[in-house]
């Protein structure tokens, strides 16, 4: 999935989305057939949206949440009156990984450069993290989604609300309601913050 060794100094000297899109294109790899998925939104969003990697879809497309997942989290953004065009979304991977697996700890490491320097150019209030890869990738390691969903948290003075990836609502409907509860948490606080 990584073909190339990230250098530090080669990622910090990039000062925007396109150039980093384009470092993107060199250091992950797709599978043949398949699209790479940087993101998509406003450079300077407010609202980041953080998924773990793409899906079938969004590897066909290039397009983060274009699939069941993103069609029902486009629903839920758009009940909690948040409009996914001033949204940035992205995930932690930015290449769909083998048979559309789960991304092991490893890859998440390798390609958590390329996110947290994606995070700095966009420089969000608020990143809401879908799933436990995304909260593995900037939150802890070892955070527990089922302990910390739901719950506001801080770093680097960004607002972070850990919650559930829409895909978790089709395996367990008792998560639909938590994660709809959490997106209009969010719209408050981005209400709050102006």
């Amino acid at each position: 999935m990584i073909a190339e060794t990230i250098s530090p100094q080669e990622l910090q000297s990039i000062g925007n989305l396109q150039s980093l899109h384009a470092f993107s294109q060199r250091v992950f790899q797709p599978e043949p057939g398949e699209r790479l998925v940087f993101g998509e939104g406003p450079e300077h969003a407010r609202l980041l949206l953080l998924g773990e990697a793409p899906g079938e879809k969004e590897a066909e497309t290039g397009r983060p949440f274009v699939g069941n997942s993103g069609r029902l989290l486009n629903k839920y953004l758009e009940n909690a009156d948040i409009a996914r065009e001033e949204a940035y979304l992205t995930n932690v991977i930015k290449v769909r990984p083998p048979g559309n697996r789960k991304p092991k700890m490893a890859e998440v490491k390798e390609a958590a450069p390329i996110l947290l320097r994606q995070i700095e150019l966009i420089h969000p209030a608020i990143i809401v993290c879908l799933g436990s890869i995304a909260v593995h990738a900037i939150v802890d390691p070892k955070s527990k989604i089922t302990e910390i969903r739901g719950t506001w948290l801080e770093k680097d003075g960004i607002r972070i609300m850990p919650t559930y990836h829409p895909s978790a609502v089709f395996r367990d409907e008792n998560k639909r309601e938590l994660l709809k509860q959490d997106l209009f948490s969010v719209a408050t606080m981005l209400n709050k913050l102006g």
